[in-house]
């Protein structure tokens, strides 16, 4: 039965964050190391210590955790045992499933009363695994055989098998290809735009060293990152590591949501009450290549904005600010759309480079340091945002320690994004021409492998072609590509 508040300003099911758990772990004997679901139960814990009665943890009636790269059937059983909460609800959200889709499900199920707390949880142990195979050991999982209650999967692949038999799969690859189509876009030359976005991530690289959870905290000057070294090796041109997300981190993170009313009841201190505002995402799904503009987003623009409009704010009232950094082109291009300045602090982690960018769950680590940082800043206004593939989909939040003007808010832009800019056709082209809209040169160990470009053929359809002459992959690196026309014969391009 759902409790009533004693605020009455207040209705009693109002969503509110109460517990933020954050682990890292840096033990590099596999063997004394947590493995994945381990580190969510510390998190999960650390969440109950952290609102001040731990004793919530056993009244969850969901659990949700977003997929990673381990194993596990179901890790919120595990973790659900662990807290003393056997019988919640779980779930499991496969990579393709926004992270901010996982706090709007717990939000709305508890502002319609249907449940009275909910814990988002998830972790990875890629530092564990990358030192067990260094050392030639191993490092155990633990098995399941349950399925979860609930299993979220998205509707279709992320890339296709015109992107693959070009060389895509890797992520750095697409976003590398968005990269050059936003610097054609802004009109910048190669070298500036490498300086440009070099700066950006130094910036970022700043904020790690004020961030306690934060994976590298030693700070890194621009040209360290802009320019391939042998600790930072070129992956898609002009992405080095240092401009990809750092995945081999062992951190969790979770997020325990309450009704207000059950905060109450329980004595949990106001000052630790997180209140979220608006909950945005779009989840049309739409392969790179196929993108109309691939230096655009729609998804972005519309929820980002709807976010804003559903908090009766502006993108000037943003008080603190987290824009999902996978890569360069994503923090642009969410910027761009939602007319976000760059020239201010742009993350509270310090970016997935810097802070730590856990395959799937970022998200949680980054909502965790909003909240805290927040709580420091009563009243301040945050803004945070979310993406699941190559930038396939856009999520948004906004969170205050004060209560939202118009309560919990929820909008899904999908249909928005879908009706504004419907895929273009994407085909294999025996022999043709057409125009370059995107291009990349892929690296294999400390060298150019692949020149990759999407091509926009003359009757509105696109195709992907790849050239692996040294010649022209070295000018793809000097000289702007984008724009240029090209030959196609069997899959490849020549100028």
């Amino acid at each position: 039965m759902t409790q009533r508040s004693d605020n009455p300003e207040l209705a009693p099911n109002t969503p509110v964050l109460v517990g933020i758990g954050v682990i890292n772990q840096r033990e590099a004997d596999p063997a004394k190391a947590d493995e994945a679901v381990e580190l969510m139960v510390r998190a999960a814990r650390a969440a109950g210590e952290d609102c001040g009665v731990p004793g919530l943890l056993k009244d969850v009636q969901r659990i949700s955790v977003p997929k990673g790269v381990w194993t596990y059937a179901n890790p919120a059983q595990r973790v659900g045992e662990a807290i003393g909460a056997p019988n919640a609800t779980t779930l499991l959200a496969e990579i393709g499933i926004l992270q901010q889709s996982l706090f709007a499900d717990a939000c709305q199920r508890i502002n319609g009363g249907e449940i009275e707390a909910a814990l988002v949880v998830g972790g990875e142990a890629k530092f564990r695994a990358l030192q067990a195979t260094i050392q030639g050991l191993e490092a155990p999982e633990t098995q399941q055989d349950s399925a979860p209650d609930v299993h979220l999967e998205p509707e279709q692949e992320i890339w296709s098998e015109v992107e693959s038999a070009a060389g895509l799969g890797m992520p750095v690859g697409f976003y590398a290809l968005m990269e050059s189509a936003l610097r054609h876009a802004q009109g910048e030359d190669l070298e500036s735009h490498r300086d440009r976005v070099a700066k950006l991530y130094e910036g970022m690289a700043d904020v790690a060293k004020q961030n306690p959870h934060a994976w590298n905290r030693d700070g890194m000057a621009a040209e360290q990152i802009r320019n391939a070294s042998p600790k930072n090796k070129m992956l898609a041109f002009p992405y080095t590591k240092y401009h990809n997300s750092q995945w081999n981190v062992d951190q969790a993170g979770a997020l325990l949501f309450c009704s207000v009313a059950k905060a109450e009841a329980l004595g949990i201190p106001r000052d630790k009450w997180v209140f979220p505002w608006a909950s945005t995402e779009s989840n049309f799904m739409v392969n790179t290549s196929q993108r109309v503009d691939l230096a655009g987003c729609p998804g972005a623009r519309l929820a980002g904005k709807k976010a804003l409009e559903l908090a009766n704010m502006t993108v000037d009232d943003i008080d603190v600010l987290e824009l999902y950094s996978c890569f360069p082109s994503a923090v642009q291009i969410y910027a761009r759309e939602i007319g976000i300045s760059l020239d201010q602090q742009i993350t509270v982690t310090g970016g997935m480079t810097f802070g730590g960018g856990p395959l799937n769950n970022y998200v949680l680590q980054s909502t965790a340091r909003m909240a805290e940082l927040l709580r420091e800043q009563p009243g301040k206004k945050g803004y945070i945002t979310s993406v699941s593939g190559m930038l396939t989909k856009q999520g948004f939040g906004v969170w205050s320690t004060e209560p939202g003007p118009n309560g919990f808010g929820f909008a899904d832009l999908t249909a928005e994004a879908r009706a504004e800019a419907p895929p273009l056709e994407m085909v294999k082209v025996d022999q043709g021409e057409g125009e370059i809209v995107g291009c990349t040169v892929l690296f294999q160990g400390d060298n150019p492998w692949r020149a990759v470009v999407v091509v926009t053929l003359p009757n509105g359809k696109r195709t992907i072609a790849y050239n692996e002459n040294a010649e022209l992959m070295n000018a793809m690196m000097t000289e702007e590509f984008v724009g240029r026309r090209v030959q196609l014969k069997d899959g490849v391009f020549s100028l």
